[in-house]
């Protein structure tokens, strides 16, 4: 098999010495061109396969990267993220790979800027980034280029600032497949409702804004005449505040039977449904989040719409690990599925299995 070749047998072949198949294949200097040329003939002929584990682990150094993210509730999607970070690092722990993660506030580009001149000191070998807008963001991305530090995007997917690859869910997509899977139970309907969160008149991520842009796409393609109704619900806003806007909307909207969010809070909706027993409107959100799930099993949310956020932020680390320490090419695109959960089939979404 090609993974047995011997140094020795390379070397015998290509007629030169085992120290110099040794610089060839560890790309080290000092080797003539006649006996480079022959040496990587004598591999093509062999069909030589180099074991870049064996290889990557000889080295025995370590490798630092670090995760750029917004501070999150311990219950949210982002905490899925981080155990699936840990849990690449724990499998790859034969490498030596530590991964750091740093939070920024979302609407803060202080604290952004902090933690990505932070990181830039750090000197990493790869970083992970949860992008904020796309200018602030390109500031950091475009001193990682300069560095020569390998950087993916996670969350929210900016190919402008060409980053090594992307995890995360096609959010245009995802948004139009909400709106499609929505239109199955609310077809007839004349008014839905759209909740948002914003600060500042402006959603939390870039990857929220694509989702209500496919969403818009799908309605306007297929159902033109449906009126959208917007309900804010400021994240400034104490939440007892919200149950009054609620109260206020549903009020003076009485034909509305059918809402959606694209962010992880389809449970505020869902808590003010079940404390007011208003049992004729359906939901559907985002994200397997615990206050979502006691909901669905409530029956106050109807459908989520899952995106596999533990396995994101395990393809991440494994996305640098793999192009970084094994030197393989990597996706420049890794998309999540889309799964709509409901009720029936909410307990059998487990992690995937690493």
């Amino acid at each position: 098999m090609a993974s047995r070749i011997r140094i020795k047998d390379i070397a015998q072949r290509a007629g030169v010495s085992v120290g110099t198949v040794d610089r060839v294949l560890h790309k080290r200097p000092n080797v003539s061109k006649p006996a480079l040329e022959k040496v990587e003939k004598a591999l093509r002929e062999m069909n030589y396969q180099p074991n870049v584990y064996a290889s990557a682990l000889a080295y025995n150094r370590s490798y630092t990267f670090v995760c750029l993210m917004p501070v999150h509730a311990s219950e949210a999607y982002w905490e899925e993220i981080e155990q699936g970070i840990r849990r690449c690092v724990e499998f790859r722990r034969d490498f030596h790979i530590e991964v750091k993660i740093s939070h920024y506030e979302r609407f803060n580009a202080g604290t952004f800027e902090a933690c990505y001149t932070k990181c830039l000191e750090e000197n990493p070998d790869g970083v992970i980034i949860v992008p904020t807008d796309l200018e602030l963001t390109r500031k950091f991305t475009d001193k990682l280029h300069e560095a020569n530090i390998p950087f993916v995007l996670l969350d929210s997917y900016m190919p402008d600032l060409k980053p090594l690859s992307f995890c995360g869910q096609d959010s245009l997509q995802s948004g139009y497949f909400a709106a499609k899977m929505l239109m199955l139970i609310a077809n007839g309907q004349k008014e839905i409702m759209i909740m948002k969160q914003t600060k500042n008149g402006k959603v939390a991520s870039k990857q929220q804004e694509n989702r209500e842009l496919g969403f818009r796409q799908y309605m306007s393609d297929h159902f033109p005449n449906v009126v959208i109704h917007e309900v804010d619900l400021p994240r400034e806003e104490e939440r007892k505040r919200y149950s009054n806007i609620l109260e206020r909307f549903f009020a003076s909207h009485p034909n509305v039977h059918h809402c959606i969010t694209f962010n992880s809070k389809a449970h505020i909706v869902g808590e003010f449904l079940l404390k007011t027993n208003r049992r004729n409107i359906q939901i559907m959100g985002y994200d397997v989040v615990g206050k979502n799930l006691a909901c669905i099993k409530q029956g106050s949310i109807s459908f989520l719409i899952a995106q596999h956020a533990f396995m994101q932020g395990y393809n991440c680390v494994e996305t640098l690990f793999r192009a970084i320490v094994l030197k393989k090419k990597v996706n420049p695109v890794n998309y999540m599925p889309i799964e709509l959960l409901s009720l029936e089939n909410i307990d059998f979404y487990l992690r995937e299995s690493i």
